[in-house]
């Protein structure tokens, strides 16, 4: 056999291998659990000890509203039961990624349906367009942290800039946003992550400010809750 051959043989089963690994890593893997506490809205932790962040979803934040409802929630339906998981690897804090179902009902989804959380996605996977429609139907409904508030037509977003020119971001990120009202504002600002800012509006004043690294240049979301914890203004892209 010609060198050439015996190359391109060797090239192809490592082509192989290589691929076949890599789609593994990527499949979803359905573990049979038992949850011992929930942390908090979107986190629990199983009976090994090890924490399983739900996918797809972000609850609020402690000390914000919601943050309660949602635990609560969560604890009511899973707390010391023995559930199913579909998991999707490990997060940057080691914590199992995973969508958990009990009696063939998906959790996650069912927290978005009640406006209890926020679509939170890198990549979309099977269940995306599920988890989508469920956010969209609490939106609709403005059920829990979706309840609008009555000032809702105070705040307008002048402009959102979330390029950056490199990697290491030097903050040239822009939000300017402009109050329309002669009332003065309270809100948590807050993106799809864990970003959370408190700003006060005075009647007719243009909050503007530059950011590093905050706003996704792939996409993100923008959320700002009033004092009474209703939803004032909401922006995706």
């Amino acid at each position: 056999m010609e060198k050439k051959h015996v190359i391109l043989i060797i090239l192809i089963i490592t082509s192989g291998i290589f691929y076949y690994l890599l789609t593994e890593q990527s499949q979803s893997q359905e573990t049979s659990v038992r949850v011992t506490r929930v942390i908090d809205g979107d986190t629990f932790e199983i009976e090994n000890s090890e924490k399983v962040r739900m996918k797809g979803i972000n609850t609020p934040e402690k000390n914000m509203p919601g943050y309660e409802e949602a635990k609560t929630f969560l604890r009511n339906i899973i707390e010391n039961q023995s559930i199913e998981i579909v998991s999707y690897g490990a997060d940057k804090y080691n914590r199992i990624l995973a969508y958990a179902f009990l009696n063939g009902q998906n959790i996650n989804e069912e927290i978005l349906k009640q406006g209890l959380a926020t679509l939170y996605y890198y990549e979309e996977d099977e269940f995306y367009n599920d988890m989508k429609k469920a956010e969209g139907e609490a939106r609709k409904n403005e059920l829990g942290i979706w309840e609008k508030s009555q000032d809702e037509n105070c705040l307008k977003i002048i402009q959102l800039k979330y390029e950056e020119p490199n990697e290491r971001c030097t903050n040239g990120e822009i939000l300017e946003i402009k109050n329309n009202c002669d009332k003065t504002i309270s809100i948590t600002l807050k993106d799809d992550a864990t970003h959370i800012y408190d700003i006060i509006f005075k009647p007719q004043e243009t909050y503007k400010e530059n950011f590093s690294c905050i706003w996704n240049d792939d996409g993100d979301s923008l959320y700002a809750w009033d004092r009474d914890g209703k939803l004032i203004l909401f922006y995706r892209y």
